[in-house]
Formats: C-alpha cells, structure tokens, sequence
C-alpha cells in the first residue's frame, strides 16, 4: 500500500480523518533462531534518592477534602508562605521483607473478621506502588519561607557535627498509636535501641534545632528559658538556640526508644481492646528476623526532600563526640 502523503496547508483535522480511512497495517516479523539477543539479568537499582522526587502526590484538591483522602483531615492547614516540615528516618523494604510485612497485615485484617473498621495499608498506595516507611524525628511543623534556609543549614550543620554513624534496629512487636490530634490511630512495628543510641541522639538533635525556631518537640517536653540550668543564645538570624548539652547531661538525657516506631497501616476509629488484643495474637515471627539499616536522616519542607548523611569517618577511642 502507497504511503500517504500529506500537504502542509492540510489541517489537524483533515489529516486524522484521512489516516482514519486508511489504517495502517503492522507486519509482524519473524526473529531468525540462529540470531541470539543478549537481554541483562536485572535492571540495575534505582539511586537513593529517586524516591525524594516523587515524595508528594499529586494535589487534587485545593480545599482539605476528606472524601479524597479515605477521610482524613488536614493536621496542618493550606496558609501560603507556610511550609510543613517533617524529620525522619526513611526505610523502603526489599521485596522479601515487603513481602514479609504484608503477611503481617493480612493476618491483622483476616482476625478483624466481621468488624466494620477500615485499615488502610501504608505499604502501597491505592494503585498498588509500594510506599517508602519511615521512623519519625518530628512531629509535622510549620516552617515560614524565611525560615527554610537558615534550619536547613543549622540541622545540617548539627548532624555533621554528631559524629552519629550510620546503624541498624529490629524489629520489636506490633502496638496501636495515635496522632496528636487523636484523629488517626495507627498500626505500627515497634523498635528496639540501636547499639549507638542512634534514634535518641537523633531525637535530640531534631527537638533543639526546631526549638530554635519556635517549633514543638517531639515526645519530650518543651524546654523554655525560664527552666533552671538552660541557657539560651541567638544564632546570626536571631534565632534561639540551645546551648550543646555536655556529655553529663548527655548521660542523663531521658530514653525514648519505647516511642520510635514504624506505622504500617492506619484508621479512623480508636482500637477497640479486641483490635489490641487481635494485635497480641498475631505471629511475629518473621518480623523479628528483619534488620532495618538507616545512613542518612530526611528533612521535607514542602514538596522539597533533603537527604543528609550520617558521617562515616572514623571515630577516637573516646567514643563518639557531640551528640
């Protein structure tokens, strides 16, 4: 068949009409057996920092719609020049553990038989893609626009300077929390004290760099000047900033570790005491034999992720320094 041509004073339209007329046909070719195609094993891995690219979905909605989002509630309103910030610990399991995870959840939903509460899994969005899981080191903040620069360099700067290398955690049970709103509870995998004291100094690190902004801790109590013992400066932008804890204070710093957690799942409703108990029953089995590795900490302000981390030289035999 005569290939078509076609004018340029032809329009758009004339032209789909005439390929319509005339539909082309594939020929279908035959591959010679003699001839070989090397085709590679495996594709090889996405870098790290793929996932910060696509961190935030898409924006369907410019009021707070809970119908779009299985009736969720918006913690931090839409204020322009308002940027919310969050600090974590990214984890985004192997297909193995994934797998492992899911069957964790799937005997959870199976024991809640008849019940008419809704758990929504965090392991994979509505369309099936798997989602990243994380530790957290904040709770949602609100950073203003001239405020993003100055703690992104402070954290940065603190984190450099901790000297707190890159560690692992296990695995340590399933429990049910809650925001701080109480609007949403959820599932999560509870996790045990890492060699280092990683995620406390972590935590310390994240509270007094947030302080320093006027912004709440997470899990301890505020600190404020008026308390005995704690100084305070200014930083150049005439930020506070608490003074670096010695190593005494250090020592005697509260331990957290029961509050770091990994959520899985998430609902509306408070757990009933049989949701908490269907929890206890579950086989924890494989999820004890998993290791979650963590080399650098996040910081999301807006739509923006920054990966910063952990410092890997070596340390003295004093120990670590800072933090």
């Amino acid at each position: 068949m005569a290939l078509v041509q076609y004018s340029d004073s032809e329009t758009d339209a004339e032209q789909d009409e005439i390929s319509t007329k005339t539909p082309a046909k594939k020929k279908l070719r035959r591959e010679d057996p003699s001839k070989t195609v090397d085709h590679p094993a495996s594709l090889p891995p996405l870098p790290s920092n793929f996932h910060d690219l696509y961190a935030s979905s898409t924006r369907v909605s410019v009021r707070d719609d809970p119908s779009l989002h299985g009736g969720r509630k918006r913690v931090i309103p839409h204020v322009e020049g308002n940027w919310p910030t969050h600090i974590y610990l990214e984890w985004y399991p192997s297909r193995t553990e994934l797998n492992i995870l899911n069957g964790i959840l799937s005997h959870f939903k199976a024991n809640l038989g008849d019940s008419e509460r809704q758990v929504h899994s965090l392991l994979q969005s509505d369309l099936g893609v798997q989602l990243p899981l994380h530790i957290s080191l904040s709770r949602p903040v609100v950073l203003v626009t001239e405020q993003k620069q100055p703690f992104s360099e402070l954290f940065e700067r603190a984190i450099e300077e901790s000297e707190i290398r890159p560690f692992e955690v296990k695995p340590d049970g399933l429990d049910w929390v809650s925001n701080y709103e109480r609007t949403r509870w959820f599932l999560v995998v509870r996790v045990k004290k890492p060699e280092n004291d990683g995620l406390n100094r972590l935590l310390r690190i994240s509270n007094r760099s947030l302080a320093a902004f006027g912004q709440p801790p997470l899990y301890e109590e505020a600190v404020t000047s008026s308390q005995p013992g704690r100084k305070e400066k200014r930083g150049a932008r005439g930020h506070k900033q608490a003074e670096k804890p010695s190593r005494a204070s250090e020592s005697s710093a509260v331990d957290y570790s029961h509050c770091f957690h990994i959520s899985i799942a998430w609902c509306l409703n408070e757990p009933s005491p049989q949701d908490k108990q269907r929890v206890a029953d579950v086989d924890l089995q494989p999820l004890k034999a998993l290791t979650v590795s963590f080399s650098s900490v996040k910081v999301k302000i807006g739509n923006t992720v920054q990966s910063m981390a952990l410092p890997t030289r070596k340390i003295d035999q004093g120990g670590f320094s800072g933090l």
